[in-house]
């Protein structure tokens, strides 16, 4: 429709019409048209009594007073009278229009708007005011004193939903002042379970944080338990100073952990896990337990919900793997998984696989042998490092694994046989002494592997092994092989090729040890020089030359030929590292009477190595943050904004448990404090049923006698007197209202007033 119409529509004085026009300009704002020209028009409908048309007048303010601060001011005025309106949902709406409207000038009145929605006997517009708070923090933050008063009072509100609203505006303006939250701990945690959930998530990350700094971890050891009873079944366990550790929960604590049980089975994803983070960090073993089923049942849901939910449990399940064994059967690999959902599951059938029975083991290898063989290289490839962290993991295993491994390294797949021999190494590392086998048929396999990775780790797997068995071992003629294609080769198996070279060479000079020196040979005499002209330097070097070729190794051995010929090889090679590299072999392996140092460097015992958990760098992340998702792509720190979770407080440091005691009587009167219209009530109600001391003569409540007849009788004499008195007092009220001049009506009035 033409933007006149609209005009028109808008200026009309038909609400159906005005309603129209509304309509087809909130269409236009959500479709990003520019609709900023019917400002003037649609912000003079805002004293519309209909409640409709006041609704879509308020959508348009929130989206378009920035750009007009000037004309949304006007409004103001319109807005603050529809606090006052009958409707609850009307003065609620207001409050929401008025603290969204980001004009910095106007945020005392809405700090007034708070206060005043404070006192309203609607939960729905309390709940406004408390949305309301953070709202007007951001316009002002100097207004933080007045907004801390007033969510002081809201986080004691009876209300479930007004109290969750509160929790998420402190957390947002002041999560630091815990000593807000004292008095009211015990009603928050009550009324949890009743809360939405953007609320409950709220309130469960404030009590977590809370109490980490309010209860301190305590411990006691207990005598372990065998299972027998003594004789009247009535024994309790006993402290010992030798023992089970096991955790002792403070009673708010506990009551906290209570109180959450059931949201583990809330409709709410991030809810389920919100509990898992508390129970994690604040329970005992039998709550960690306990949650361990619901993680695992959001895995139906769908794949974005799997996908964020593995990542939590593999968190869990990285420090307490053995609860997770039961459910492995959920964590197999179906043919619809994307990618980033399978590599998880194979994380977790890893960290479980040492901590289930033979059955299952074998049930997850045939699981991994299987998506080995499969035609997706990735899942190939994460298939095959699964496969060698179990058999790091157990022992007992290693053999089977190394026999699924070995199937590999004839893959035409150059990547799966390099990842393949790439954990062969590490497994054979573990047990060097029982895999010499396993090395000769490796290197029968250098004829066929091409990728330069495999390779590579062969030759560097035969010259771990170079030294074993002397001069029968393979170093030596795997060495001549490899030096004939040495030209061929790719600069990882160079590097590799030289350092075999290096190892072979090493071990031929120790097992030779150094050669004696020839007694035939005399050294050079000393020359006086200065009267000597270059002759002199001419002989000395012949005579030193020739004193150099008898110390020397007679080059005769085919390892010797090697170790010079490798040398040659590498010393006209392009790469500038493999030439640096082989500089600095030739230098260690100079001087053949001294190789401690060469040995030092080069057969010295190797680490086994420990292929971690891909997860294992997420673990000091709080579980069900976005920064456990992310992970190290986040920073080492997590994403901008994360805060980990405070350390538990030190005993004897902690605040007094008594300022979370909510007795009115043990709290001193304050006359400042507005008391609610519901608590006067009810202390109206309890002073009607204990009755005044003064008619107890000073005694307490309860302990009235009971009246005599001469008491009934003199009650009776005093009811007379006092209704003869009453009377006397109405006559003289009804002589001076005769005086009047004022008309009969007014009489009347003024009398019933009185």
């Amino acid at each position: 429709m033409p933007a006149a119409q609209i005009k028109k529509l808008l200026d009309s004085r038909n609400d159906r019409e005005i309603l129209d026009g509304l309509r087809r300009v909130i269409s236009m704002m959500y479709r990003s048209q520019p609709c900023l020209t019917f400002f003037s028009s649609v912000v003079k409908n805002v004293a519309s009594p209909n409640i409709e048309i006041k609704k879509l007048v308020y959508i348009y303010l929130l989206n378009h007073a920035e750009q007009e601060p000037d004309l949304a001011l006007l409004s103001i005025n319109t807005i603050q009278k529809s606090l006052s309106d009958g409707n609850p949902q009307v003065r609620a709406l207001a409050l929401k229009t008025m603290s969204g409207i980001r004009v910095p000038v106007i945020s005392q009145i809405v700090s007034l708007a708070i206060k005043k929605g404070l006192g309203d006997m609607s939960p729905y517009v309390r709940k406004a005011a408390a949305l309301a708070i953070p709202k007007c923090y951001r316009l002002d933050p100097n207004t933080l004193p007045q907004l801390l008063e007033y969510l002081s009072m809201l986080l004691g509100d009876k209300q479930y939903y007004v109290a969750g609203a509160a929790v998420t505006a402190f957390m947002e303006i002041s999560p630091d002042r815990l000593d807000l939250i004292h008095k009211h701990y015990r009603g928050l945690v009550k009324k949890l379970v009743d809360m939405d959930e953007w609320s409950q998530l709220a309130t469960l990350r404030l009590m977590t944080i809370y109490s980490r700094k309010c209860f301190p971890k305590r411990t006691r050891k207990v005598k372990k338990s065998n299972g027998t009873q003594g004789f009247y079944g009535d024994e309790v366990e006993q402290e010992e100073d030798t023992g089970e550790v096991i955790q002792v929960l403070d009673p708010d604590l506990e009551l906290l952990l209570k109180s959450i049980k059931p949201l583990l089975q809330s409709r709410n994803s991030a809810v389920v896990v919100a509990v898992a983070r508390c129970y994690i960090n604040l329970g005992t073993q039998e709550y960690i337990i306990s949650c361990i089923g619901p993680l695992i049942a959001l895995l139906r849901g769908p794949q974005d919900i799997q996908h964020i939910a593995l990542y939590n449990i593999v968190s869990v399940c990285l420090t307490r793997p053995g609860a997770f064994v039961k459910y492995a059967s959920h964590f197999l690999v179906h043919s619809t998984d994307p990618p980033q959902v399978w590599e998880l599951k194979l994380e977790i059938l890893t960290l479980i696989f040492p901590h289930s029975d033979p059955y299952l083991k074998s049930l997850i290898l045939n699981e991994l042998e299987h998506f080995s063989q499969g035609s997706d290289k990735e899942l190939v490839r994460e298939s095959v490092r699964a496969i060698g962290r179990c058999a790091q993991s157990d022992a007992r295993t290693s053999s089977r694994c190394l026999r699924l491994l070995l199937k590999q390294i004839t893959s035409l797949d150059g990547n799966l046989a390099a990842e393949s021999l790439i954990v062969i190494r590490h497994l054979i590392q573990q047990d060097p002494a029982s895999h010499q086998s396993t090395v000769i048929r490796l290197a029968k396999n250098l004829d066929t592997a091409t990728n330069p990775r495999a390779r590579a780790s062969i030759i560097w797997l035969v010259g771990e092994f170079s030294g074993i068995d002397g001069e029968n071992n393979i170093a030596a003629d795997v060495l001549r092989i490899l030096g004939k294609s040495f030209a061929d080769e790719a600069e990882p198996a160079k590097l590799q090729i030289v350092l075999l070279a290096a190892k072979v060479y090493l071990h031929h000079l120790n097992r030779t040890g150094p050669e004696p020196l020839d007694p035939t040979f005399v050294s050079p005499q000393a020359h006086d020089y200065s009267s000597v002209g270059n002759e002199g330097f001419a002989s000395l070097e012949e005579q030193s030359q020739a004193g150099f070729q008898q110390l020397a190794p007679k080059p005769d051995h085919p390892i010797v030929m090697l170790w010079n010929y490798i040398i040659l090889l590498a010393r006209y090679d392009t790469s500038y590292d493999l030439r640096d590299r082989t500089r600095l072999y030739k230098a260690l392996l100079a001087v053949p009477s001294a190789t401690q140092l060469a040995s030092l460097m080069l057969l010295a015992p190797k680490p086994v190595p420990h292929t971690p958990s891909p997860s294992e760098s997420r673990t000091s992340f709080t579980l069900g943050s976005a920064s456990l998702v992310v992970g190290e792509d986040g920073g080492l720190h997590g994403l901008r904004g994360y805060e980990a979770l405070p350390e538990w407080v030190e005993a004897g440091k902690e605040p007094d448990p008594l300022l979370r005691e909510t007795d009115i009587s043990k709290t001193e009167y304050d006359a400042s404090r507005v008391v609610p219209a519901g608590e006067r009530l009810d202390s109206a109600v309890r002073e009607a049923k204990i009755g005044s001391p003064s008619k107890t003569n000073g005694f307490g409540a309860f302990s009235v006698r009971e009246k005599t007849l001469d008491d009934w009788l003199g009650e009776g004499e005093e009811d007379e007197s006092e209704e003869s008195e009453e009377e006397s007092e109405e006559e003289s009220i009804e002589a001076s209202e005769a005086e009047d001049e004022s008309s009969d009506n007014d009489k009347e009035n003024d009398r019933l007033v009185k």
